[in-house]
């Protein structure tokens, strides 16, 4: 895993800007801590941090391709290719010659026999940058469902290029400003394919091509998508098929040359992860889960949470035969202000659920010390439907995101706004903005034939979850995770899997009146009957009331300061009675501790970012 930068100019100069460039790596550090470099020539300069984990003493980047004393190609590439060996095989039949045993030279000769339509040809997670001196163009691709991240800029004659957007944010040429659509991206909490919150910065949407070439536009072109098509297949047939491709999955996801494991809750999605890779592995799986010190004692259920997660991850563990081991964190590192600047920075963008990503930072911090690659069982959700957003029939056909419109009614601008002003939510206007984003939505699924209404209705709610809100959580994993350098994997996300268990249809999904029915019926004889029984239960939040004492004195502190960036966007009345309240913040539920923790998370963005808001 790495972190990719670089910087493209068709009129101006560039030999002698590497350090521009380095300045921009830089802020990728994190993301690869073994190494650093910078390639450079008249029109692109191209840098690459590295994390090794396949070949790990060869393929240095950027990689560049010559003959005759001629550069034909140079490569920066972050993220991991599981089938490189097979291509690797079909282009040395092809006639090329490989000086590395690694993916990276795989991608670049695969660009030199196929050139933009190379990514077709990938299987894997994949962000890549290819300078093409020859042809005078830059090609930006990155892999089917966007695990890996990639923006760009324009910048002069040019773009600059890089895996965040703090490495765009460290080009003099580029602002930090935030209008009206993205602050309203930013407080829906969808993402639209291509934005990126920043004005003038865009992401290069999941399964696209992106070509720069001189005097011309960024053009980008699809080459993956969501397949919409009949599902011909029995239930029994469903089930054999998904356990053989996600058995298949997790085993090309075990390819390492360095330390792996497998991080594990005790849902089903994770334990059959785990219950894979202990079928694949040559050796002992290790495993890992997070816990809160004293959460199973003093645990209480709550809309979300029905029991704690620990009990379930060791009884899977230890039906698997893993090496497991509980990553228990305490209050005061969930309230370090330190760990809260990393997770906020890794992410560049103020988010909704912050303690949660503060609880996944610290695991991948402890995980990192034991292992470099992990597994995750992420995406299963959004693929076979465990979501309340896909149960509740009130929240599927309400002309918007079934998410967005259940924060709707927690408070009439979305989830985690109560506390800001209402004529700066009037402005950004969430509720018009995301219900047009959810009609541009709605008119990309045709109808397939032979659907019904409510079936057509429920592919509609799979593919918006799968295309504007799987996006942030594999952004999330993705930053929290190369923060502490430390590679994440997501079998759930193979592309053959995704478009097999996309078309399969609702009422099969839901064959035995529970969500995820499909899943649990492929793996029912690998876990404990507790488990696959078990019902959805979300990422776990501390329940300790002392994180409740430290969100009242922060947000006291910040109502308080006549000089916090965030003022001008808080609803005053409201502020200031809550600061009046002379109790601890609620820790367990999602109103008005969602709330406070937007308004600290807002306040620390604008400050450390120095964000320019044009409203």
């Amino acid at each position: 895993m790495c972190g990719i930068a670089g910087w493209v100019d068709f009129e101006r100069g560039l030999a002698e800007e590497a350090s521009t460039v380095r300045a921009m790596v830089a802020t990728l550090a994190n993301r690869g801590p073994d190494d650093e470099a910078v390639w450079a020539d008249d029109r692109a300069v191209l840098g690459h941090r590295r994390l090794a984990v396949i070949d790990v003493a060869g393929s240095p980047q950027p990689m560049v391709a010559e003959e005759g004393g001629r550069t034909l190609a140079v490569l920066v590439h972050n993220g991991e290719i599981y089938n490189f060996r097979r291509v690797r095989a079909e282009l040395e039949g092809r006639g090329h010659r490989f000086r590395t045993s690694g993916d990276t030279e795989v991608v670049l000769r695969a660009y030199l026999e196929w050139g933009e339509r190379c990514a077709e040809h990938l299987d894997g997670m994949f962000a890549c940058a290819v300078w093409d001196p020859r042809a005078r163009k830059l090609v930006m691709f990155r892999d089917r469902l966007g695990i890996k991240p990639l923006y760009y800029a324009k910048a002069g004659r040019g773009i600059v290029f890089g895996s965040e957007p703090k490495a765009l944010l460290a080009h003099p040429s580029v602002e930090c400003v935030v209008d009206a659509e993205g602050m309203a991206e930013l407080l829906a909490y969808i993402a639209t394919p291509g934005h990126a919150v920043y004005r003038g910065m865009r992401e290069v949407p999941a399964g696209h091509v992106a070509v720069v070439r001189d005097g011309s536009a960024v053009v980008e072109s699809r080459y993956w998508e969501l397949p919409n098509r009949p599902h011909e297949d029995d239930l029994a047939t469903t089930v054999d098929t998904v356990r053989g491709l996600l058995k298949e999955s997790v085993a090309g996801h075990l390819v390492s040359d360095v330390p792996l494991c497998t991080l594990l809750s005790g849902g089903v999605d994770s334990s059959a992860i785990a219950a894979f890779a202990a079928m694949s592995a040559k050796e002992r799986p290790k495993t890992f889960a997070v816990d809160f010190e004293g959460h199973t004692e003093r645990f209480r259920k709550d809309f979300w949470h029905e029991d704690p997660d620990a009990p379930y991850a060791a009884e899977v563990a230890r039906h698997v035969g893993a090496d497991h081991e509980p990553v228990v964190l305490r209050t005061a590192d969930l309230a370090d202000p330190v760990v809260d600047a990393a997770a906020l920075r890794a992410q560049d963008l103020p988010r909704p659920i912050p303690d949660m990503d503060r609880s996944l930072y610290l695991l991948l911090r402890a995980v990192r010390q034991r292992s470099t690659v992990a597994l995750m069982g992420e995406v299963a959700d959004e693929l076979f439907g465990g979501y309340q957003s896909f149960r509740d029939p009130t929240l599927v056909d309400t002309a918007n995101f079934p998410w967005v419109t259940m924060g709707l009614r927690v408070a009439p601008h979305g989830m985690s706004t109560g506390l800001l002003d209402p004529g700066f939510l009037k402005k950004v206007d969430v509720p018009g903005y995301s219900a047009q984003r959810y009609a541009e939505t709605v008119a990309e699924v045709p109808r397939v034939a032979g659907e019904s209404d409510h079936e057509h209705t429920m592919r509609v709610v799979g593919h918006a979850h799968l295309t504007r809100w799987l996006p942030l959580l594999l952004s999330r994993d993705d930053r929290l995770s190369m923060a502490v350098g430390l590679e994440l994997r997501v079998p759930y996300c193979d592309h053959r899997l995704v478009e097999y268990v996309y078309n399969i249809p609702w009422g099969m999904k839901t064959a035995d009146g529970r969500e995820k029915s499909v899943l649990r019926s492929a793996v029912a004889d690998l876990l404990p009957a507790s488990v696959t029984q078990r019902r959805k239960s979300p990422f776990p939040i501390t329940q300790d009331p002392r994180y409740g004492e430290v969100l009242r004195a922060r947000f006291n502190a910040v109502v308080a300061d006549a000089s916090s960036p965030v003022r001008p966007l808080l609803d005053g009345p409201a502020c200031a009675q809550l600061a009046a309240e002379d109790r601890p913040i609620a820790v367990d539920g999602w109103g008005e501790r969602r709330n406070v923790e937007m308004v600290l998370q807002l306040d620390a963005w604008l400050r450390h970012y120095r964000v320019r808001l044009d409203l």
